[in-house]
This record gives structure tokens, C-alpha cells and sequence, in this order.
């Protein structure tokens, strides 16, 4: 999808703030710093429009952007930042399985993990619960231009193995700096929110 026009529409924290359009929507999930900003604003041809925080684990909401008015994609907060309160850790846990099990509109999530690593505990146990609630994910390997190409295969093996993903499991390699799986993630996107159709 060629992208011209996108929005922050809104940063919700409860069913009732979400968009009501009816649009499909295509969240991300990832630690905190793994690169979701960075990977949305290479999605959407802006080089900062998406919230990138210089604390890790300051964004508290979710975030809405409504891309060509056609669908949204929703920066959910990181996960696995140690300094924020356990009371604050439980109640963004809350919303963000609200979000995720019970909104009609959500078409897929996108998963990222820091390519340059084995996924943490935390990313596992993300995966695993997107696997329990069956919904459509695809997982992608960031930073990727800081690896030897000669090494993609072997680090996006690593993160297949740990992460359990099997081999029809959607795993891509991803970089903002080289732009490298841009087109990729789109295909994805666009084949489960618009089925293809585009």
C-alpha cells in the first residue's frame, strides 16, 4: 500500500474510546524499544510520526492510526520494562488482553522481537498466548541491518526454535535503517485485512 495520509486518531485505555468505523485493524506488540515506532513510521513513509518515547515503557495507551482511511494500525505498549510498577505492569496487562481477545475488528498482530537475540521470556510468552487465542500473527525480526546478511538465516531460525513457531509459522526479517521486508510486512497486512483485495 502506497501511504499518503495518516492520522492519530486517538490513544484509548478503555473498550468504549476505540475507533468506531468498523475498519479493519492490525495491532503491534513488542518489548519495549524493540522498534514498533520505527517500524510503523518505515509502513507509513514518515521518518517520526509514530510516538517514539526516550523512557521505555512510557506509553500507556493504545494508540490508534488510521491509515488511508482505510484501516488502523494500534501501537500497543511494550512489554517487559522492569522499572514500572507491578500495579502499572497488571492494569496496561488488563488492556491490552481486552483489546486483543475482544475486539471484532482486529484482522492480525504483528509481533516484534529484536532479531539480534534469542526472544526473551517475555516475547515467548506473548507468542504463545496469540497462539492460545488463535489470532493471526506475524512475527518480525527487527534491527536486522546490525547482523551479517551471511547470519539472517541462522538468527531467524534461532527465533522460529525458541519461540516454538514451527515451520508455517509467518516470520520475517525486518530493518528500518535498509527499509529490508517493508514490502513483506505489507503483503501480510493487506492480505489479512483486506484479504488480498487492495
Amino acid at each position: 500500500m502506497e501511504v499518503h495520509n495518516v492520522e492519530l486518531v486517538m490513544s484509548a485505555v478503555d473498550p468504549k474510546q476505540y475507533p468506531t468505523t468498523g475498519q479493519p485493524e492490525i495491532a503491534l506488540v513488542g518489548r519495549s524499544n524493540v522498534g514498533k515506532s520505527s517500524l510503523t513510521n518505515v509502513l507509513i513513509n514518515r521518518n517520526s510520526y509514530a510516538r517514539t518515547s526516550s523512557q521505555p515503557g512510557k506509553t500507556q495507551t493504545l494508540n490508534f492510526y488510521h491509515v488511508e482511511d482505510a484501516l488502523y494500525f494500534v501501537d500497543v505498549p511494550g512489554y517487559g520494562y522492569a522499572k514500572a510498577a507491578k500495579s502499572e505492569r497488571a492494569k496496561w496487562g488488563q488492556m491490552i488482553e481486552t483489546y486483543l481477545t475482544s475486539r471484532d475488528t482486529l484482522r492480525g498482530v504483528i509481533s516484534l522481537v529484536d532479531g539480534r537475540h534469542a526472544p526473551t521470556a517475555d516475547d515467548q510468552q506473548m507468542y504463545t498466548w496469540l497462539s492460545y487465542y488463535e489470532i493471526p500473527t506475524l512475527v518480525v525480526a527487527t534491527k536486522m541491518d546490525k547482523i551479517a546478511g551471511a547470519k539472517w538465516n541462522k538468527q531467524l531460525s534461532l527465533v522460529r526454535k525458541t519461540l516454538s513457531m514451527g515451520h508455517d509459522g509467518d516470520l520475517l526479517a525486518f530493518s528500518a535503517q535498509t527499509k529490508a521486508g517493508k514490502d513483506e510486512v505489507w503483503q501480510w497486512i493487506e492480505q489479512h485485512a483486506f484479504g488480498g483485495k487492495q
